[in-house]
């Protein structure tokens, strides 16, 4: 059985749940409103099946189409949050261990991806020596 419980944070909560970060709960602190899950008593999909389709449906807009083919090259593939709608749903009404253990692989998969990327500039740990002297444009005026 998988115990797979992964928090969603945002600052903002009118951005879309794809750009949220997904990270790992420490075990033994529970969230608001839900279940300390680290003992095993009850399993809750990381989403509420709602967060599925709302992904479903803004990969299947237009506006996400074109936003997705201009800065990718290629169709967005909807399919993954499909098959999580339809595993959570499962889950909600058989409560399927095939059904936990999908969203529980699909989430994982969606952090490692996101983790994936590193960083392309190196963060500086002090200011360049010459920052307060004029720019070379500044100069010539």
């Amino acid at each position: 059985m998988c115990r797979c419980s992964l928090v969603l944070l945002s600052v903002d909560h009118e951005v879309p749940f794809s750009s949220f970060f997904i990270g790992w709960r420490a075990e033994g602190r529970a969230r608001a409103g839900r279940p300390d899950m680290a003992d095993g008593s009850g399993w809750q999909p990381p989403r509420p099946c709602e967060s599925y389709r709302a992904e479903w449906k803004l990969c299947r807009s237009a506006r996400h189409f074109l936003h997705h083919y201009y800065v990718h090259g290629e169709r967005p593939a909807c399919e993954q949050w499909q098959r999580d709608l339809a595993s959570c749903r499962d889950w909600e009404e058989r409560r399927s261990a095939e059904a936990q253990q999908s969203l529980c692989e699909s989430e994982r998969a969606r952090v490692r991806a996101a983790r994936k990327h590193i960083l392309v500039w190196a963060p500086r740990q002090s200011p360049p020596p010459d920052w307060h002297l004029p720019l070379p444009q500044e100069k010539d005026e």
